[in-house]
């Protein structure tokens, strides 16, 4: 259905930008084999505002123009729709190279890749990659889990979902229904913030917790989606981000450096121990857990107790 409705809105596209005079809708449902076959009148027109609003959306301007017989007519004149020259210095160039080349292992590698090669075609300088050249480091999102295509395409579409979520403290999957609208790297971990229809509030979701296929569902968005600010702040917050206090907690040495990295203090208490003090946020527990026997929370108390809820919950599982 997604390769056929952008068929449909490439077809209209080329129409309207192919022709010197407004075609009336008539002749665009003549022109264009999707709506010859929308069946009903009012089908086709419900069709066609859609498509017109989507292509709208995607910047192309169309113009609606009524000639002497009071006929309305449409059509995207080429110099409106015409993009400016692309001047990119070479730092600019070795960005977007870079940016290129952090998607290599993941679904959009054919698409920034391609992205790239057209940029070049229309003079973007080469840069030097310094870090193919110099450096054994190369930047890259890792992308596994299967949700992340479908979800992406639904936040870029604004297209209800329903899938199987696991929460780390439960043994089980649970269906939720979301409206989705944006998608998080942090720490190596994909996260979906989006509106959570079932409890009427924004929800953060780990895309690893996800279990079976993500289904898109028909309808509009019910709740305004917010500036991508507030989105990437929410997704923070959950994930453990954004801390409001402490904690201490021990931990085996030689081992949790994604932690030692945020200690605010660390102290060696031998027997293979040692103690650190971490900022203490929304999250924090489940990631904790992640950790297994190397991580012993001492203070706070909530936390401790939030800890050995979700291990007993993984236990019984």
């Amino acid at each position: 259905m997604a390769i056929a409705k952008a068929e449909r809105l490439m077809n209209l596209a080329l129409c309207l930008l192919g022709t010197r005079r407004p075609l009336s809708k008539r002749e665009l449902r003549g022109s264009i084999e999707a709506y010859m076959e929308a069946g009903s009148d009012e089908s086709f027109n419900r069709m066609f505002e859609r498509d017109k609003d989507d292509l709208r959306e995607l910047g192309l301007v169309i113009e609606t123009v009524e000639n002497l017989d009071g006929d309305t007519g449409y059509l995207a004149r080429r110099d409106s729709n015409r993009l400016p020259p692309i001047t990119l210095d070479a730092e600019e160039a070795a960005a977007l190279g870079l940016a290129a080349k952090v998607w290599q292992q993941a679904r959009l590698a054919g698409a920034a890749s391609g992205a790239l090669q057209k940029l070049r075609a229309a003079g973007m300088p080469e840069a030097e990659d310094a870090y193919e050249v110099h450096s054994a480091l190369e930047p890259r999102i890792p992308v596994h889990e299967a949700a992340f295509e479908p979800l992406m395409l639904a936040c870029r579409d604004r297209r209800p979902v329903t899938f199987d979520y696991r929460k780390a403290n439960a043994a089980r999957p649970e269906q939720r229904q979301v409206e989705p609208w944006t998608l998080e790297c942090w720490r190596g971990h994909w996260y979906l913030a989006g509106w959570d229809r079932d409890r009427g509030a924004e929800r953060v979701f780990r895309l690893s917790r996800i279990s079976g296929r993500v289904r898109s569902r028909a309808g509009a968005f019910t709740a305004p989606v917010p500036d991508v600010v507030t989105v990437r702040e929410t997704v923070e917050s959950w994930a453990g981000e954004t801390a409001t206090r402490t904690a201490r907690i021990r931990l085996r040495s030689g081992s949790g450096y994604p932690l030692r990295s945020r200690a605010i203090s660390v102290r060696e208490l031998g027997d293979g121990w040692d103690e650190l003090e971490i900022p203490y946020g929304h999250g924090l527990d489940a990631w904790l857990v992640e950790f297994g026997p190397d991580v012993v929370v001492e203070e706070p108390a909530d936390l401790r107790a939030d800890v050995m809820d979700r291990l007993r919950a993984v236990a019984k599982d």
